[in-house]
């Protein structure tokens, strides 16, 4: 399974961003996609989740001002960006939780895409 992401780039704060993610490969079923994002110097963290059962989850951090959207038939997943800040400058990384015909799960990553919010 390979996901590639798109959309990235700058952006001054208060501005809005939108990523996608497409999803290619032969995989039995979908659990969940989402965003993931990693700043310099910092560790990777949860942005945003969308489940096969059609939940979110999203980091406190960005609630309110983030929406997660997908369609697990397409294989693709959303991530709409609005008032973005400085702090959301970050590489953000594609995520797919599969499940494989012979039974067994596991997660798969994009390349990422940078955003970086100006001041």
């Amino acid at each position: 399974v390979q996901l590639v992401e798109s959309g990235g780039g700058l952006v001054q704060a208060g501005e809005s961003l939108g990523l996608s993610c497409a999803a290619s490969g032969s995989i039995f079923g979908i659990v969940a996609m989402g965003w993931y994002r990693q700043a310099p110097g910092k560790q990777r963290e949860l942005v945003a989740i969308n489940t096969s059962g059609g939940s979110t989850n999203y980091s406190d951090s960005v609630k309110g001002r983030f929406t997660v959207s997908g369609d697990n038939a397409k294989k693709m997943v959303y991530l709409q960006m609005n008032k973005l800040k400085p702090e959301d400058t970050a590489v953000y990384y594609c995520w797919l939780r599969g499940v494989h015909y012979r039974g067994g799960s596991d997660d798969y990553w994009g390349q990422g895409t940078q955003v970086i919010v100006s001041s």
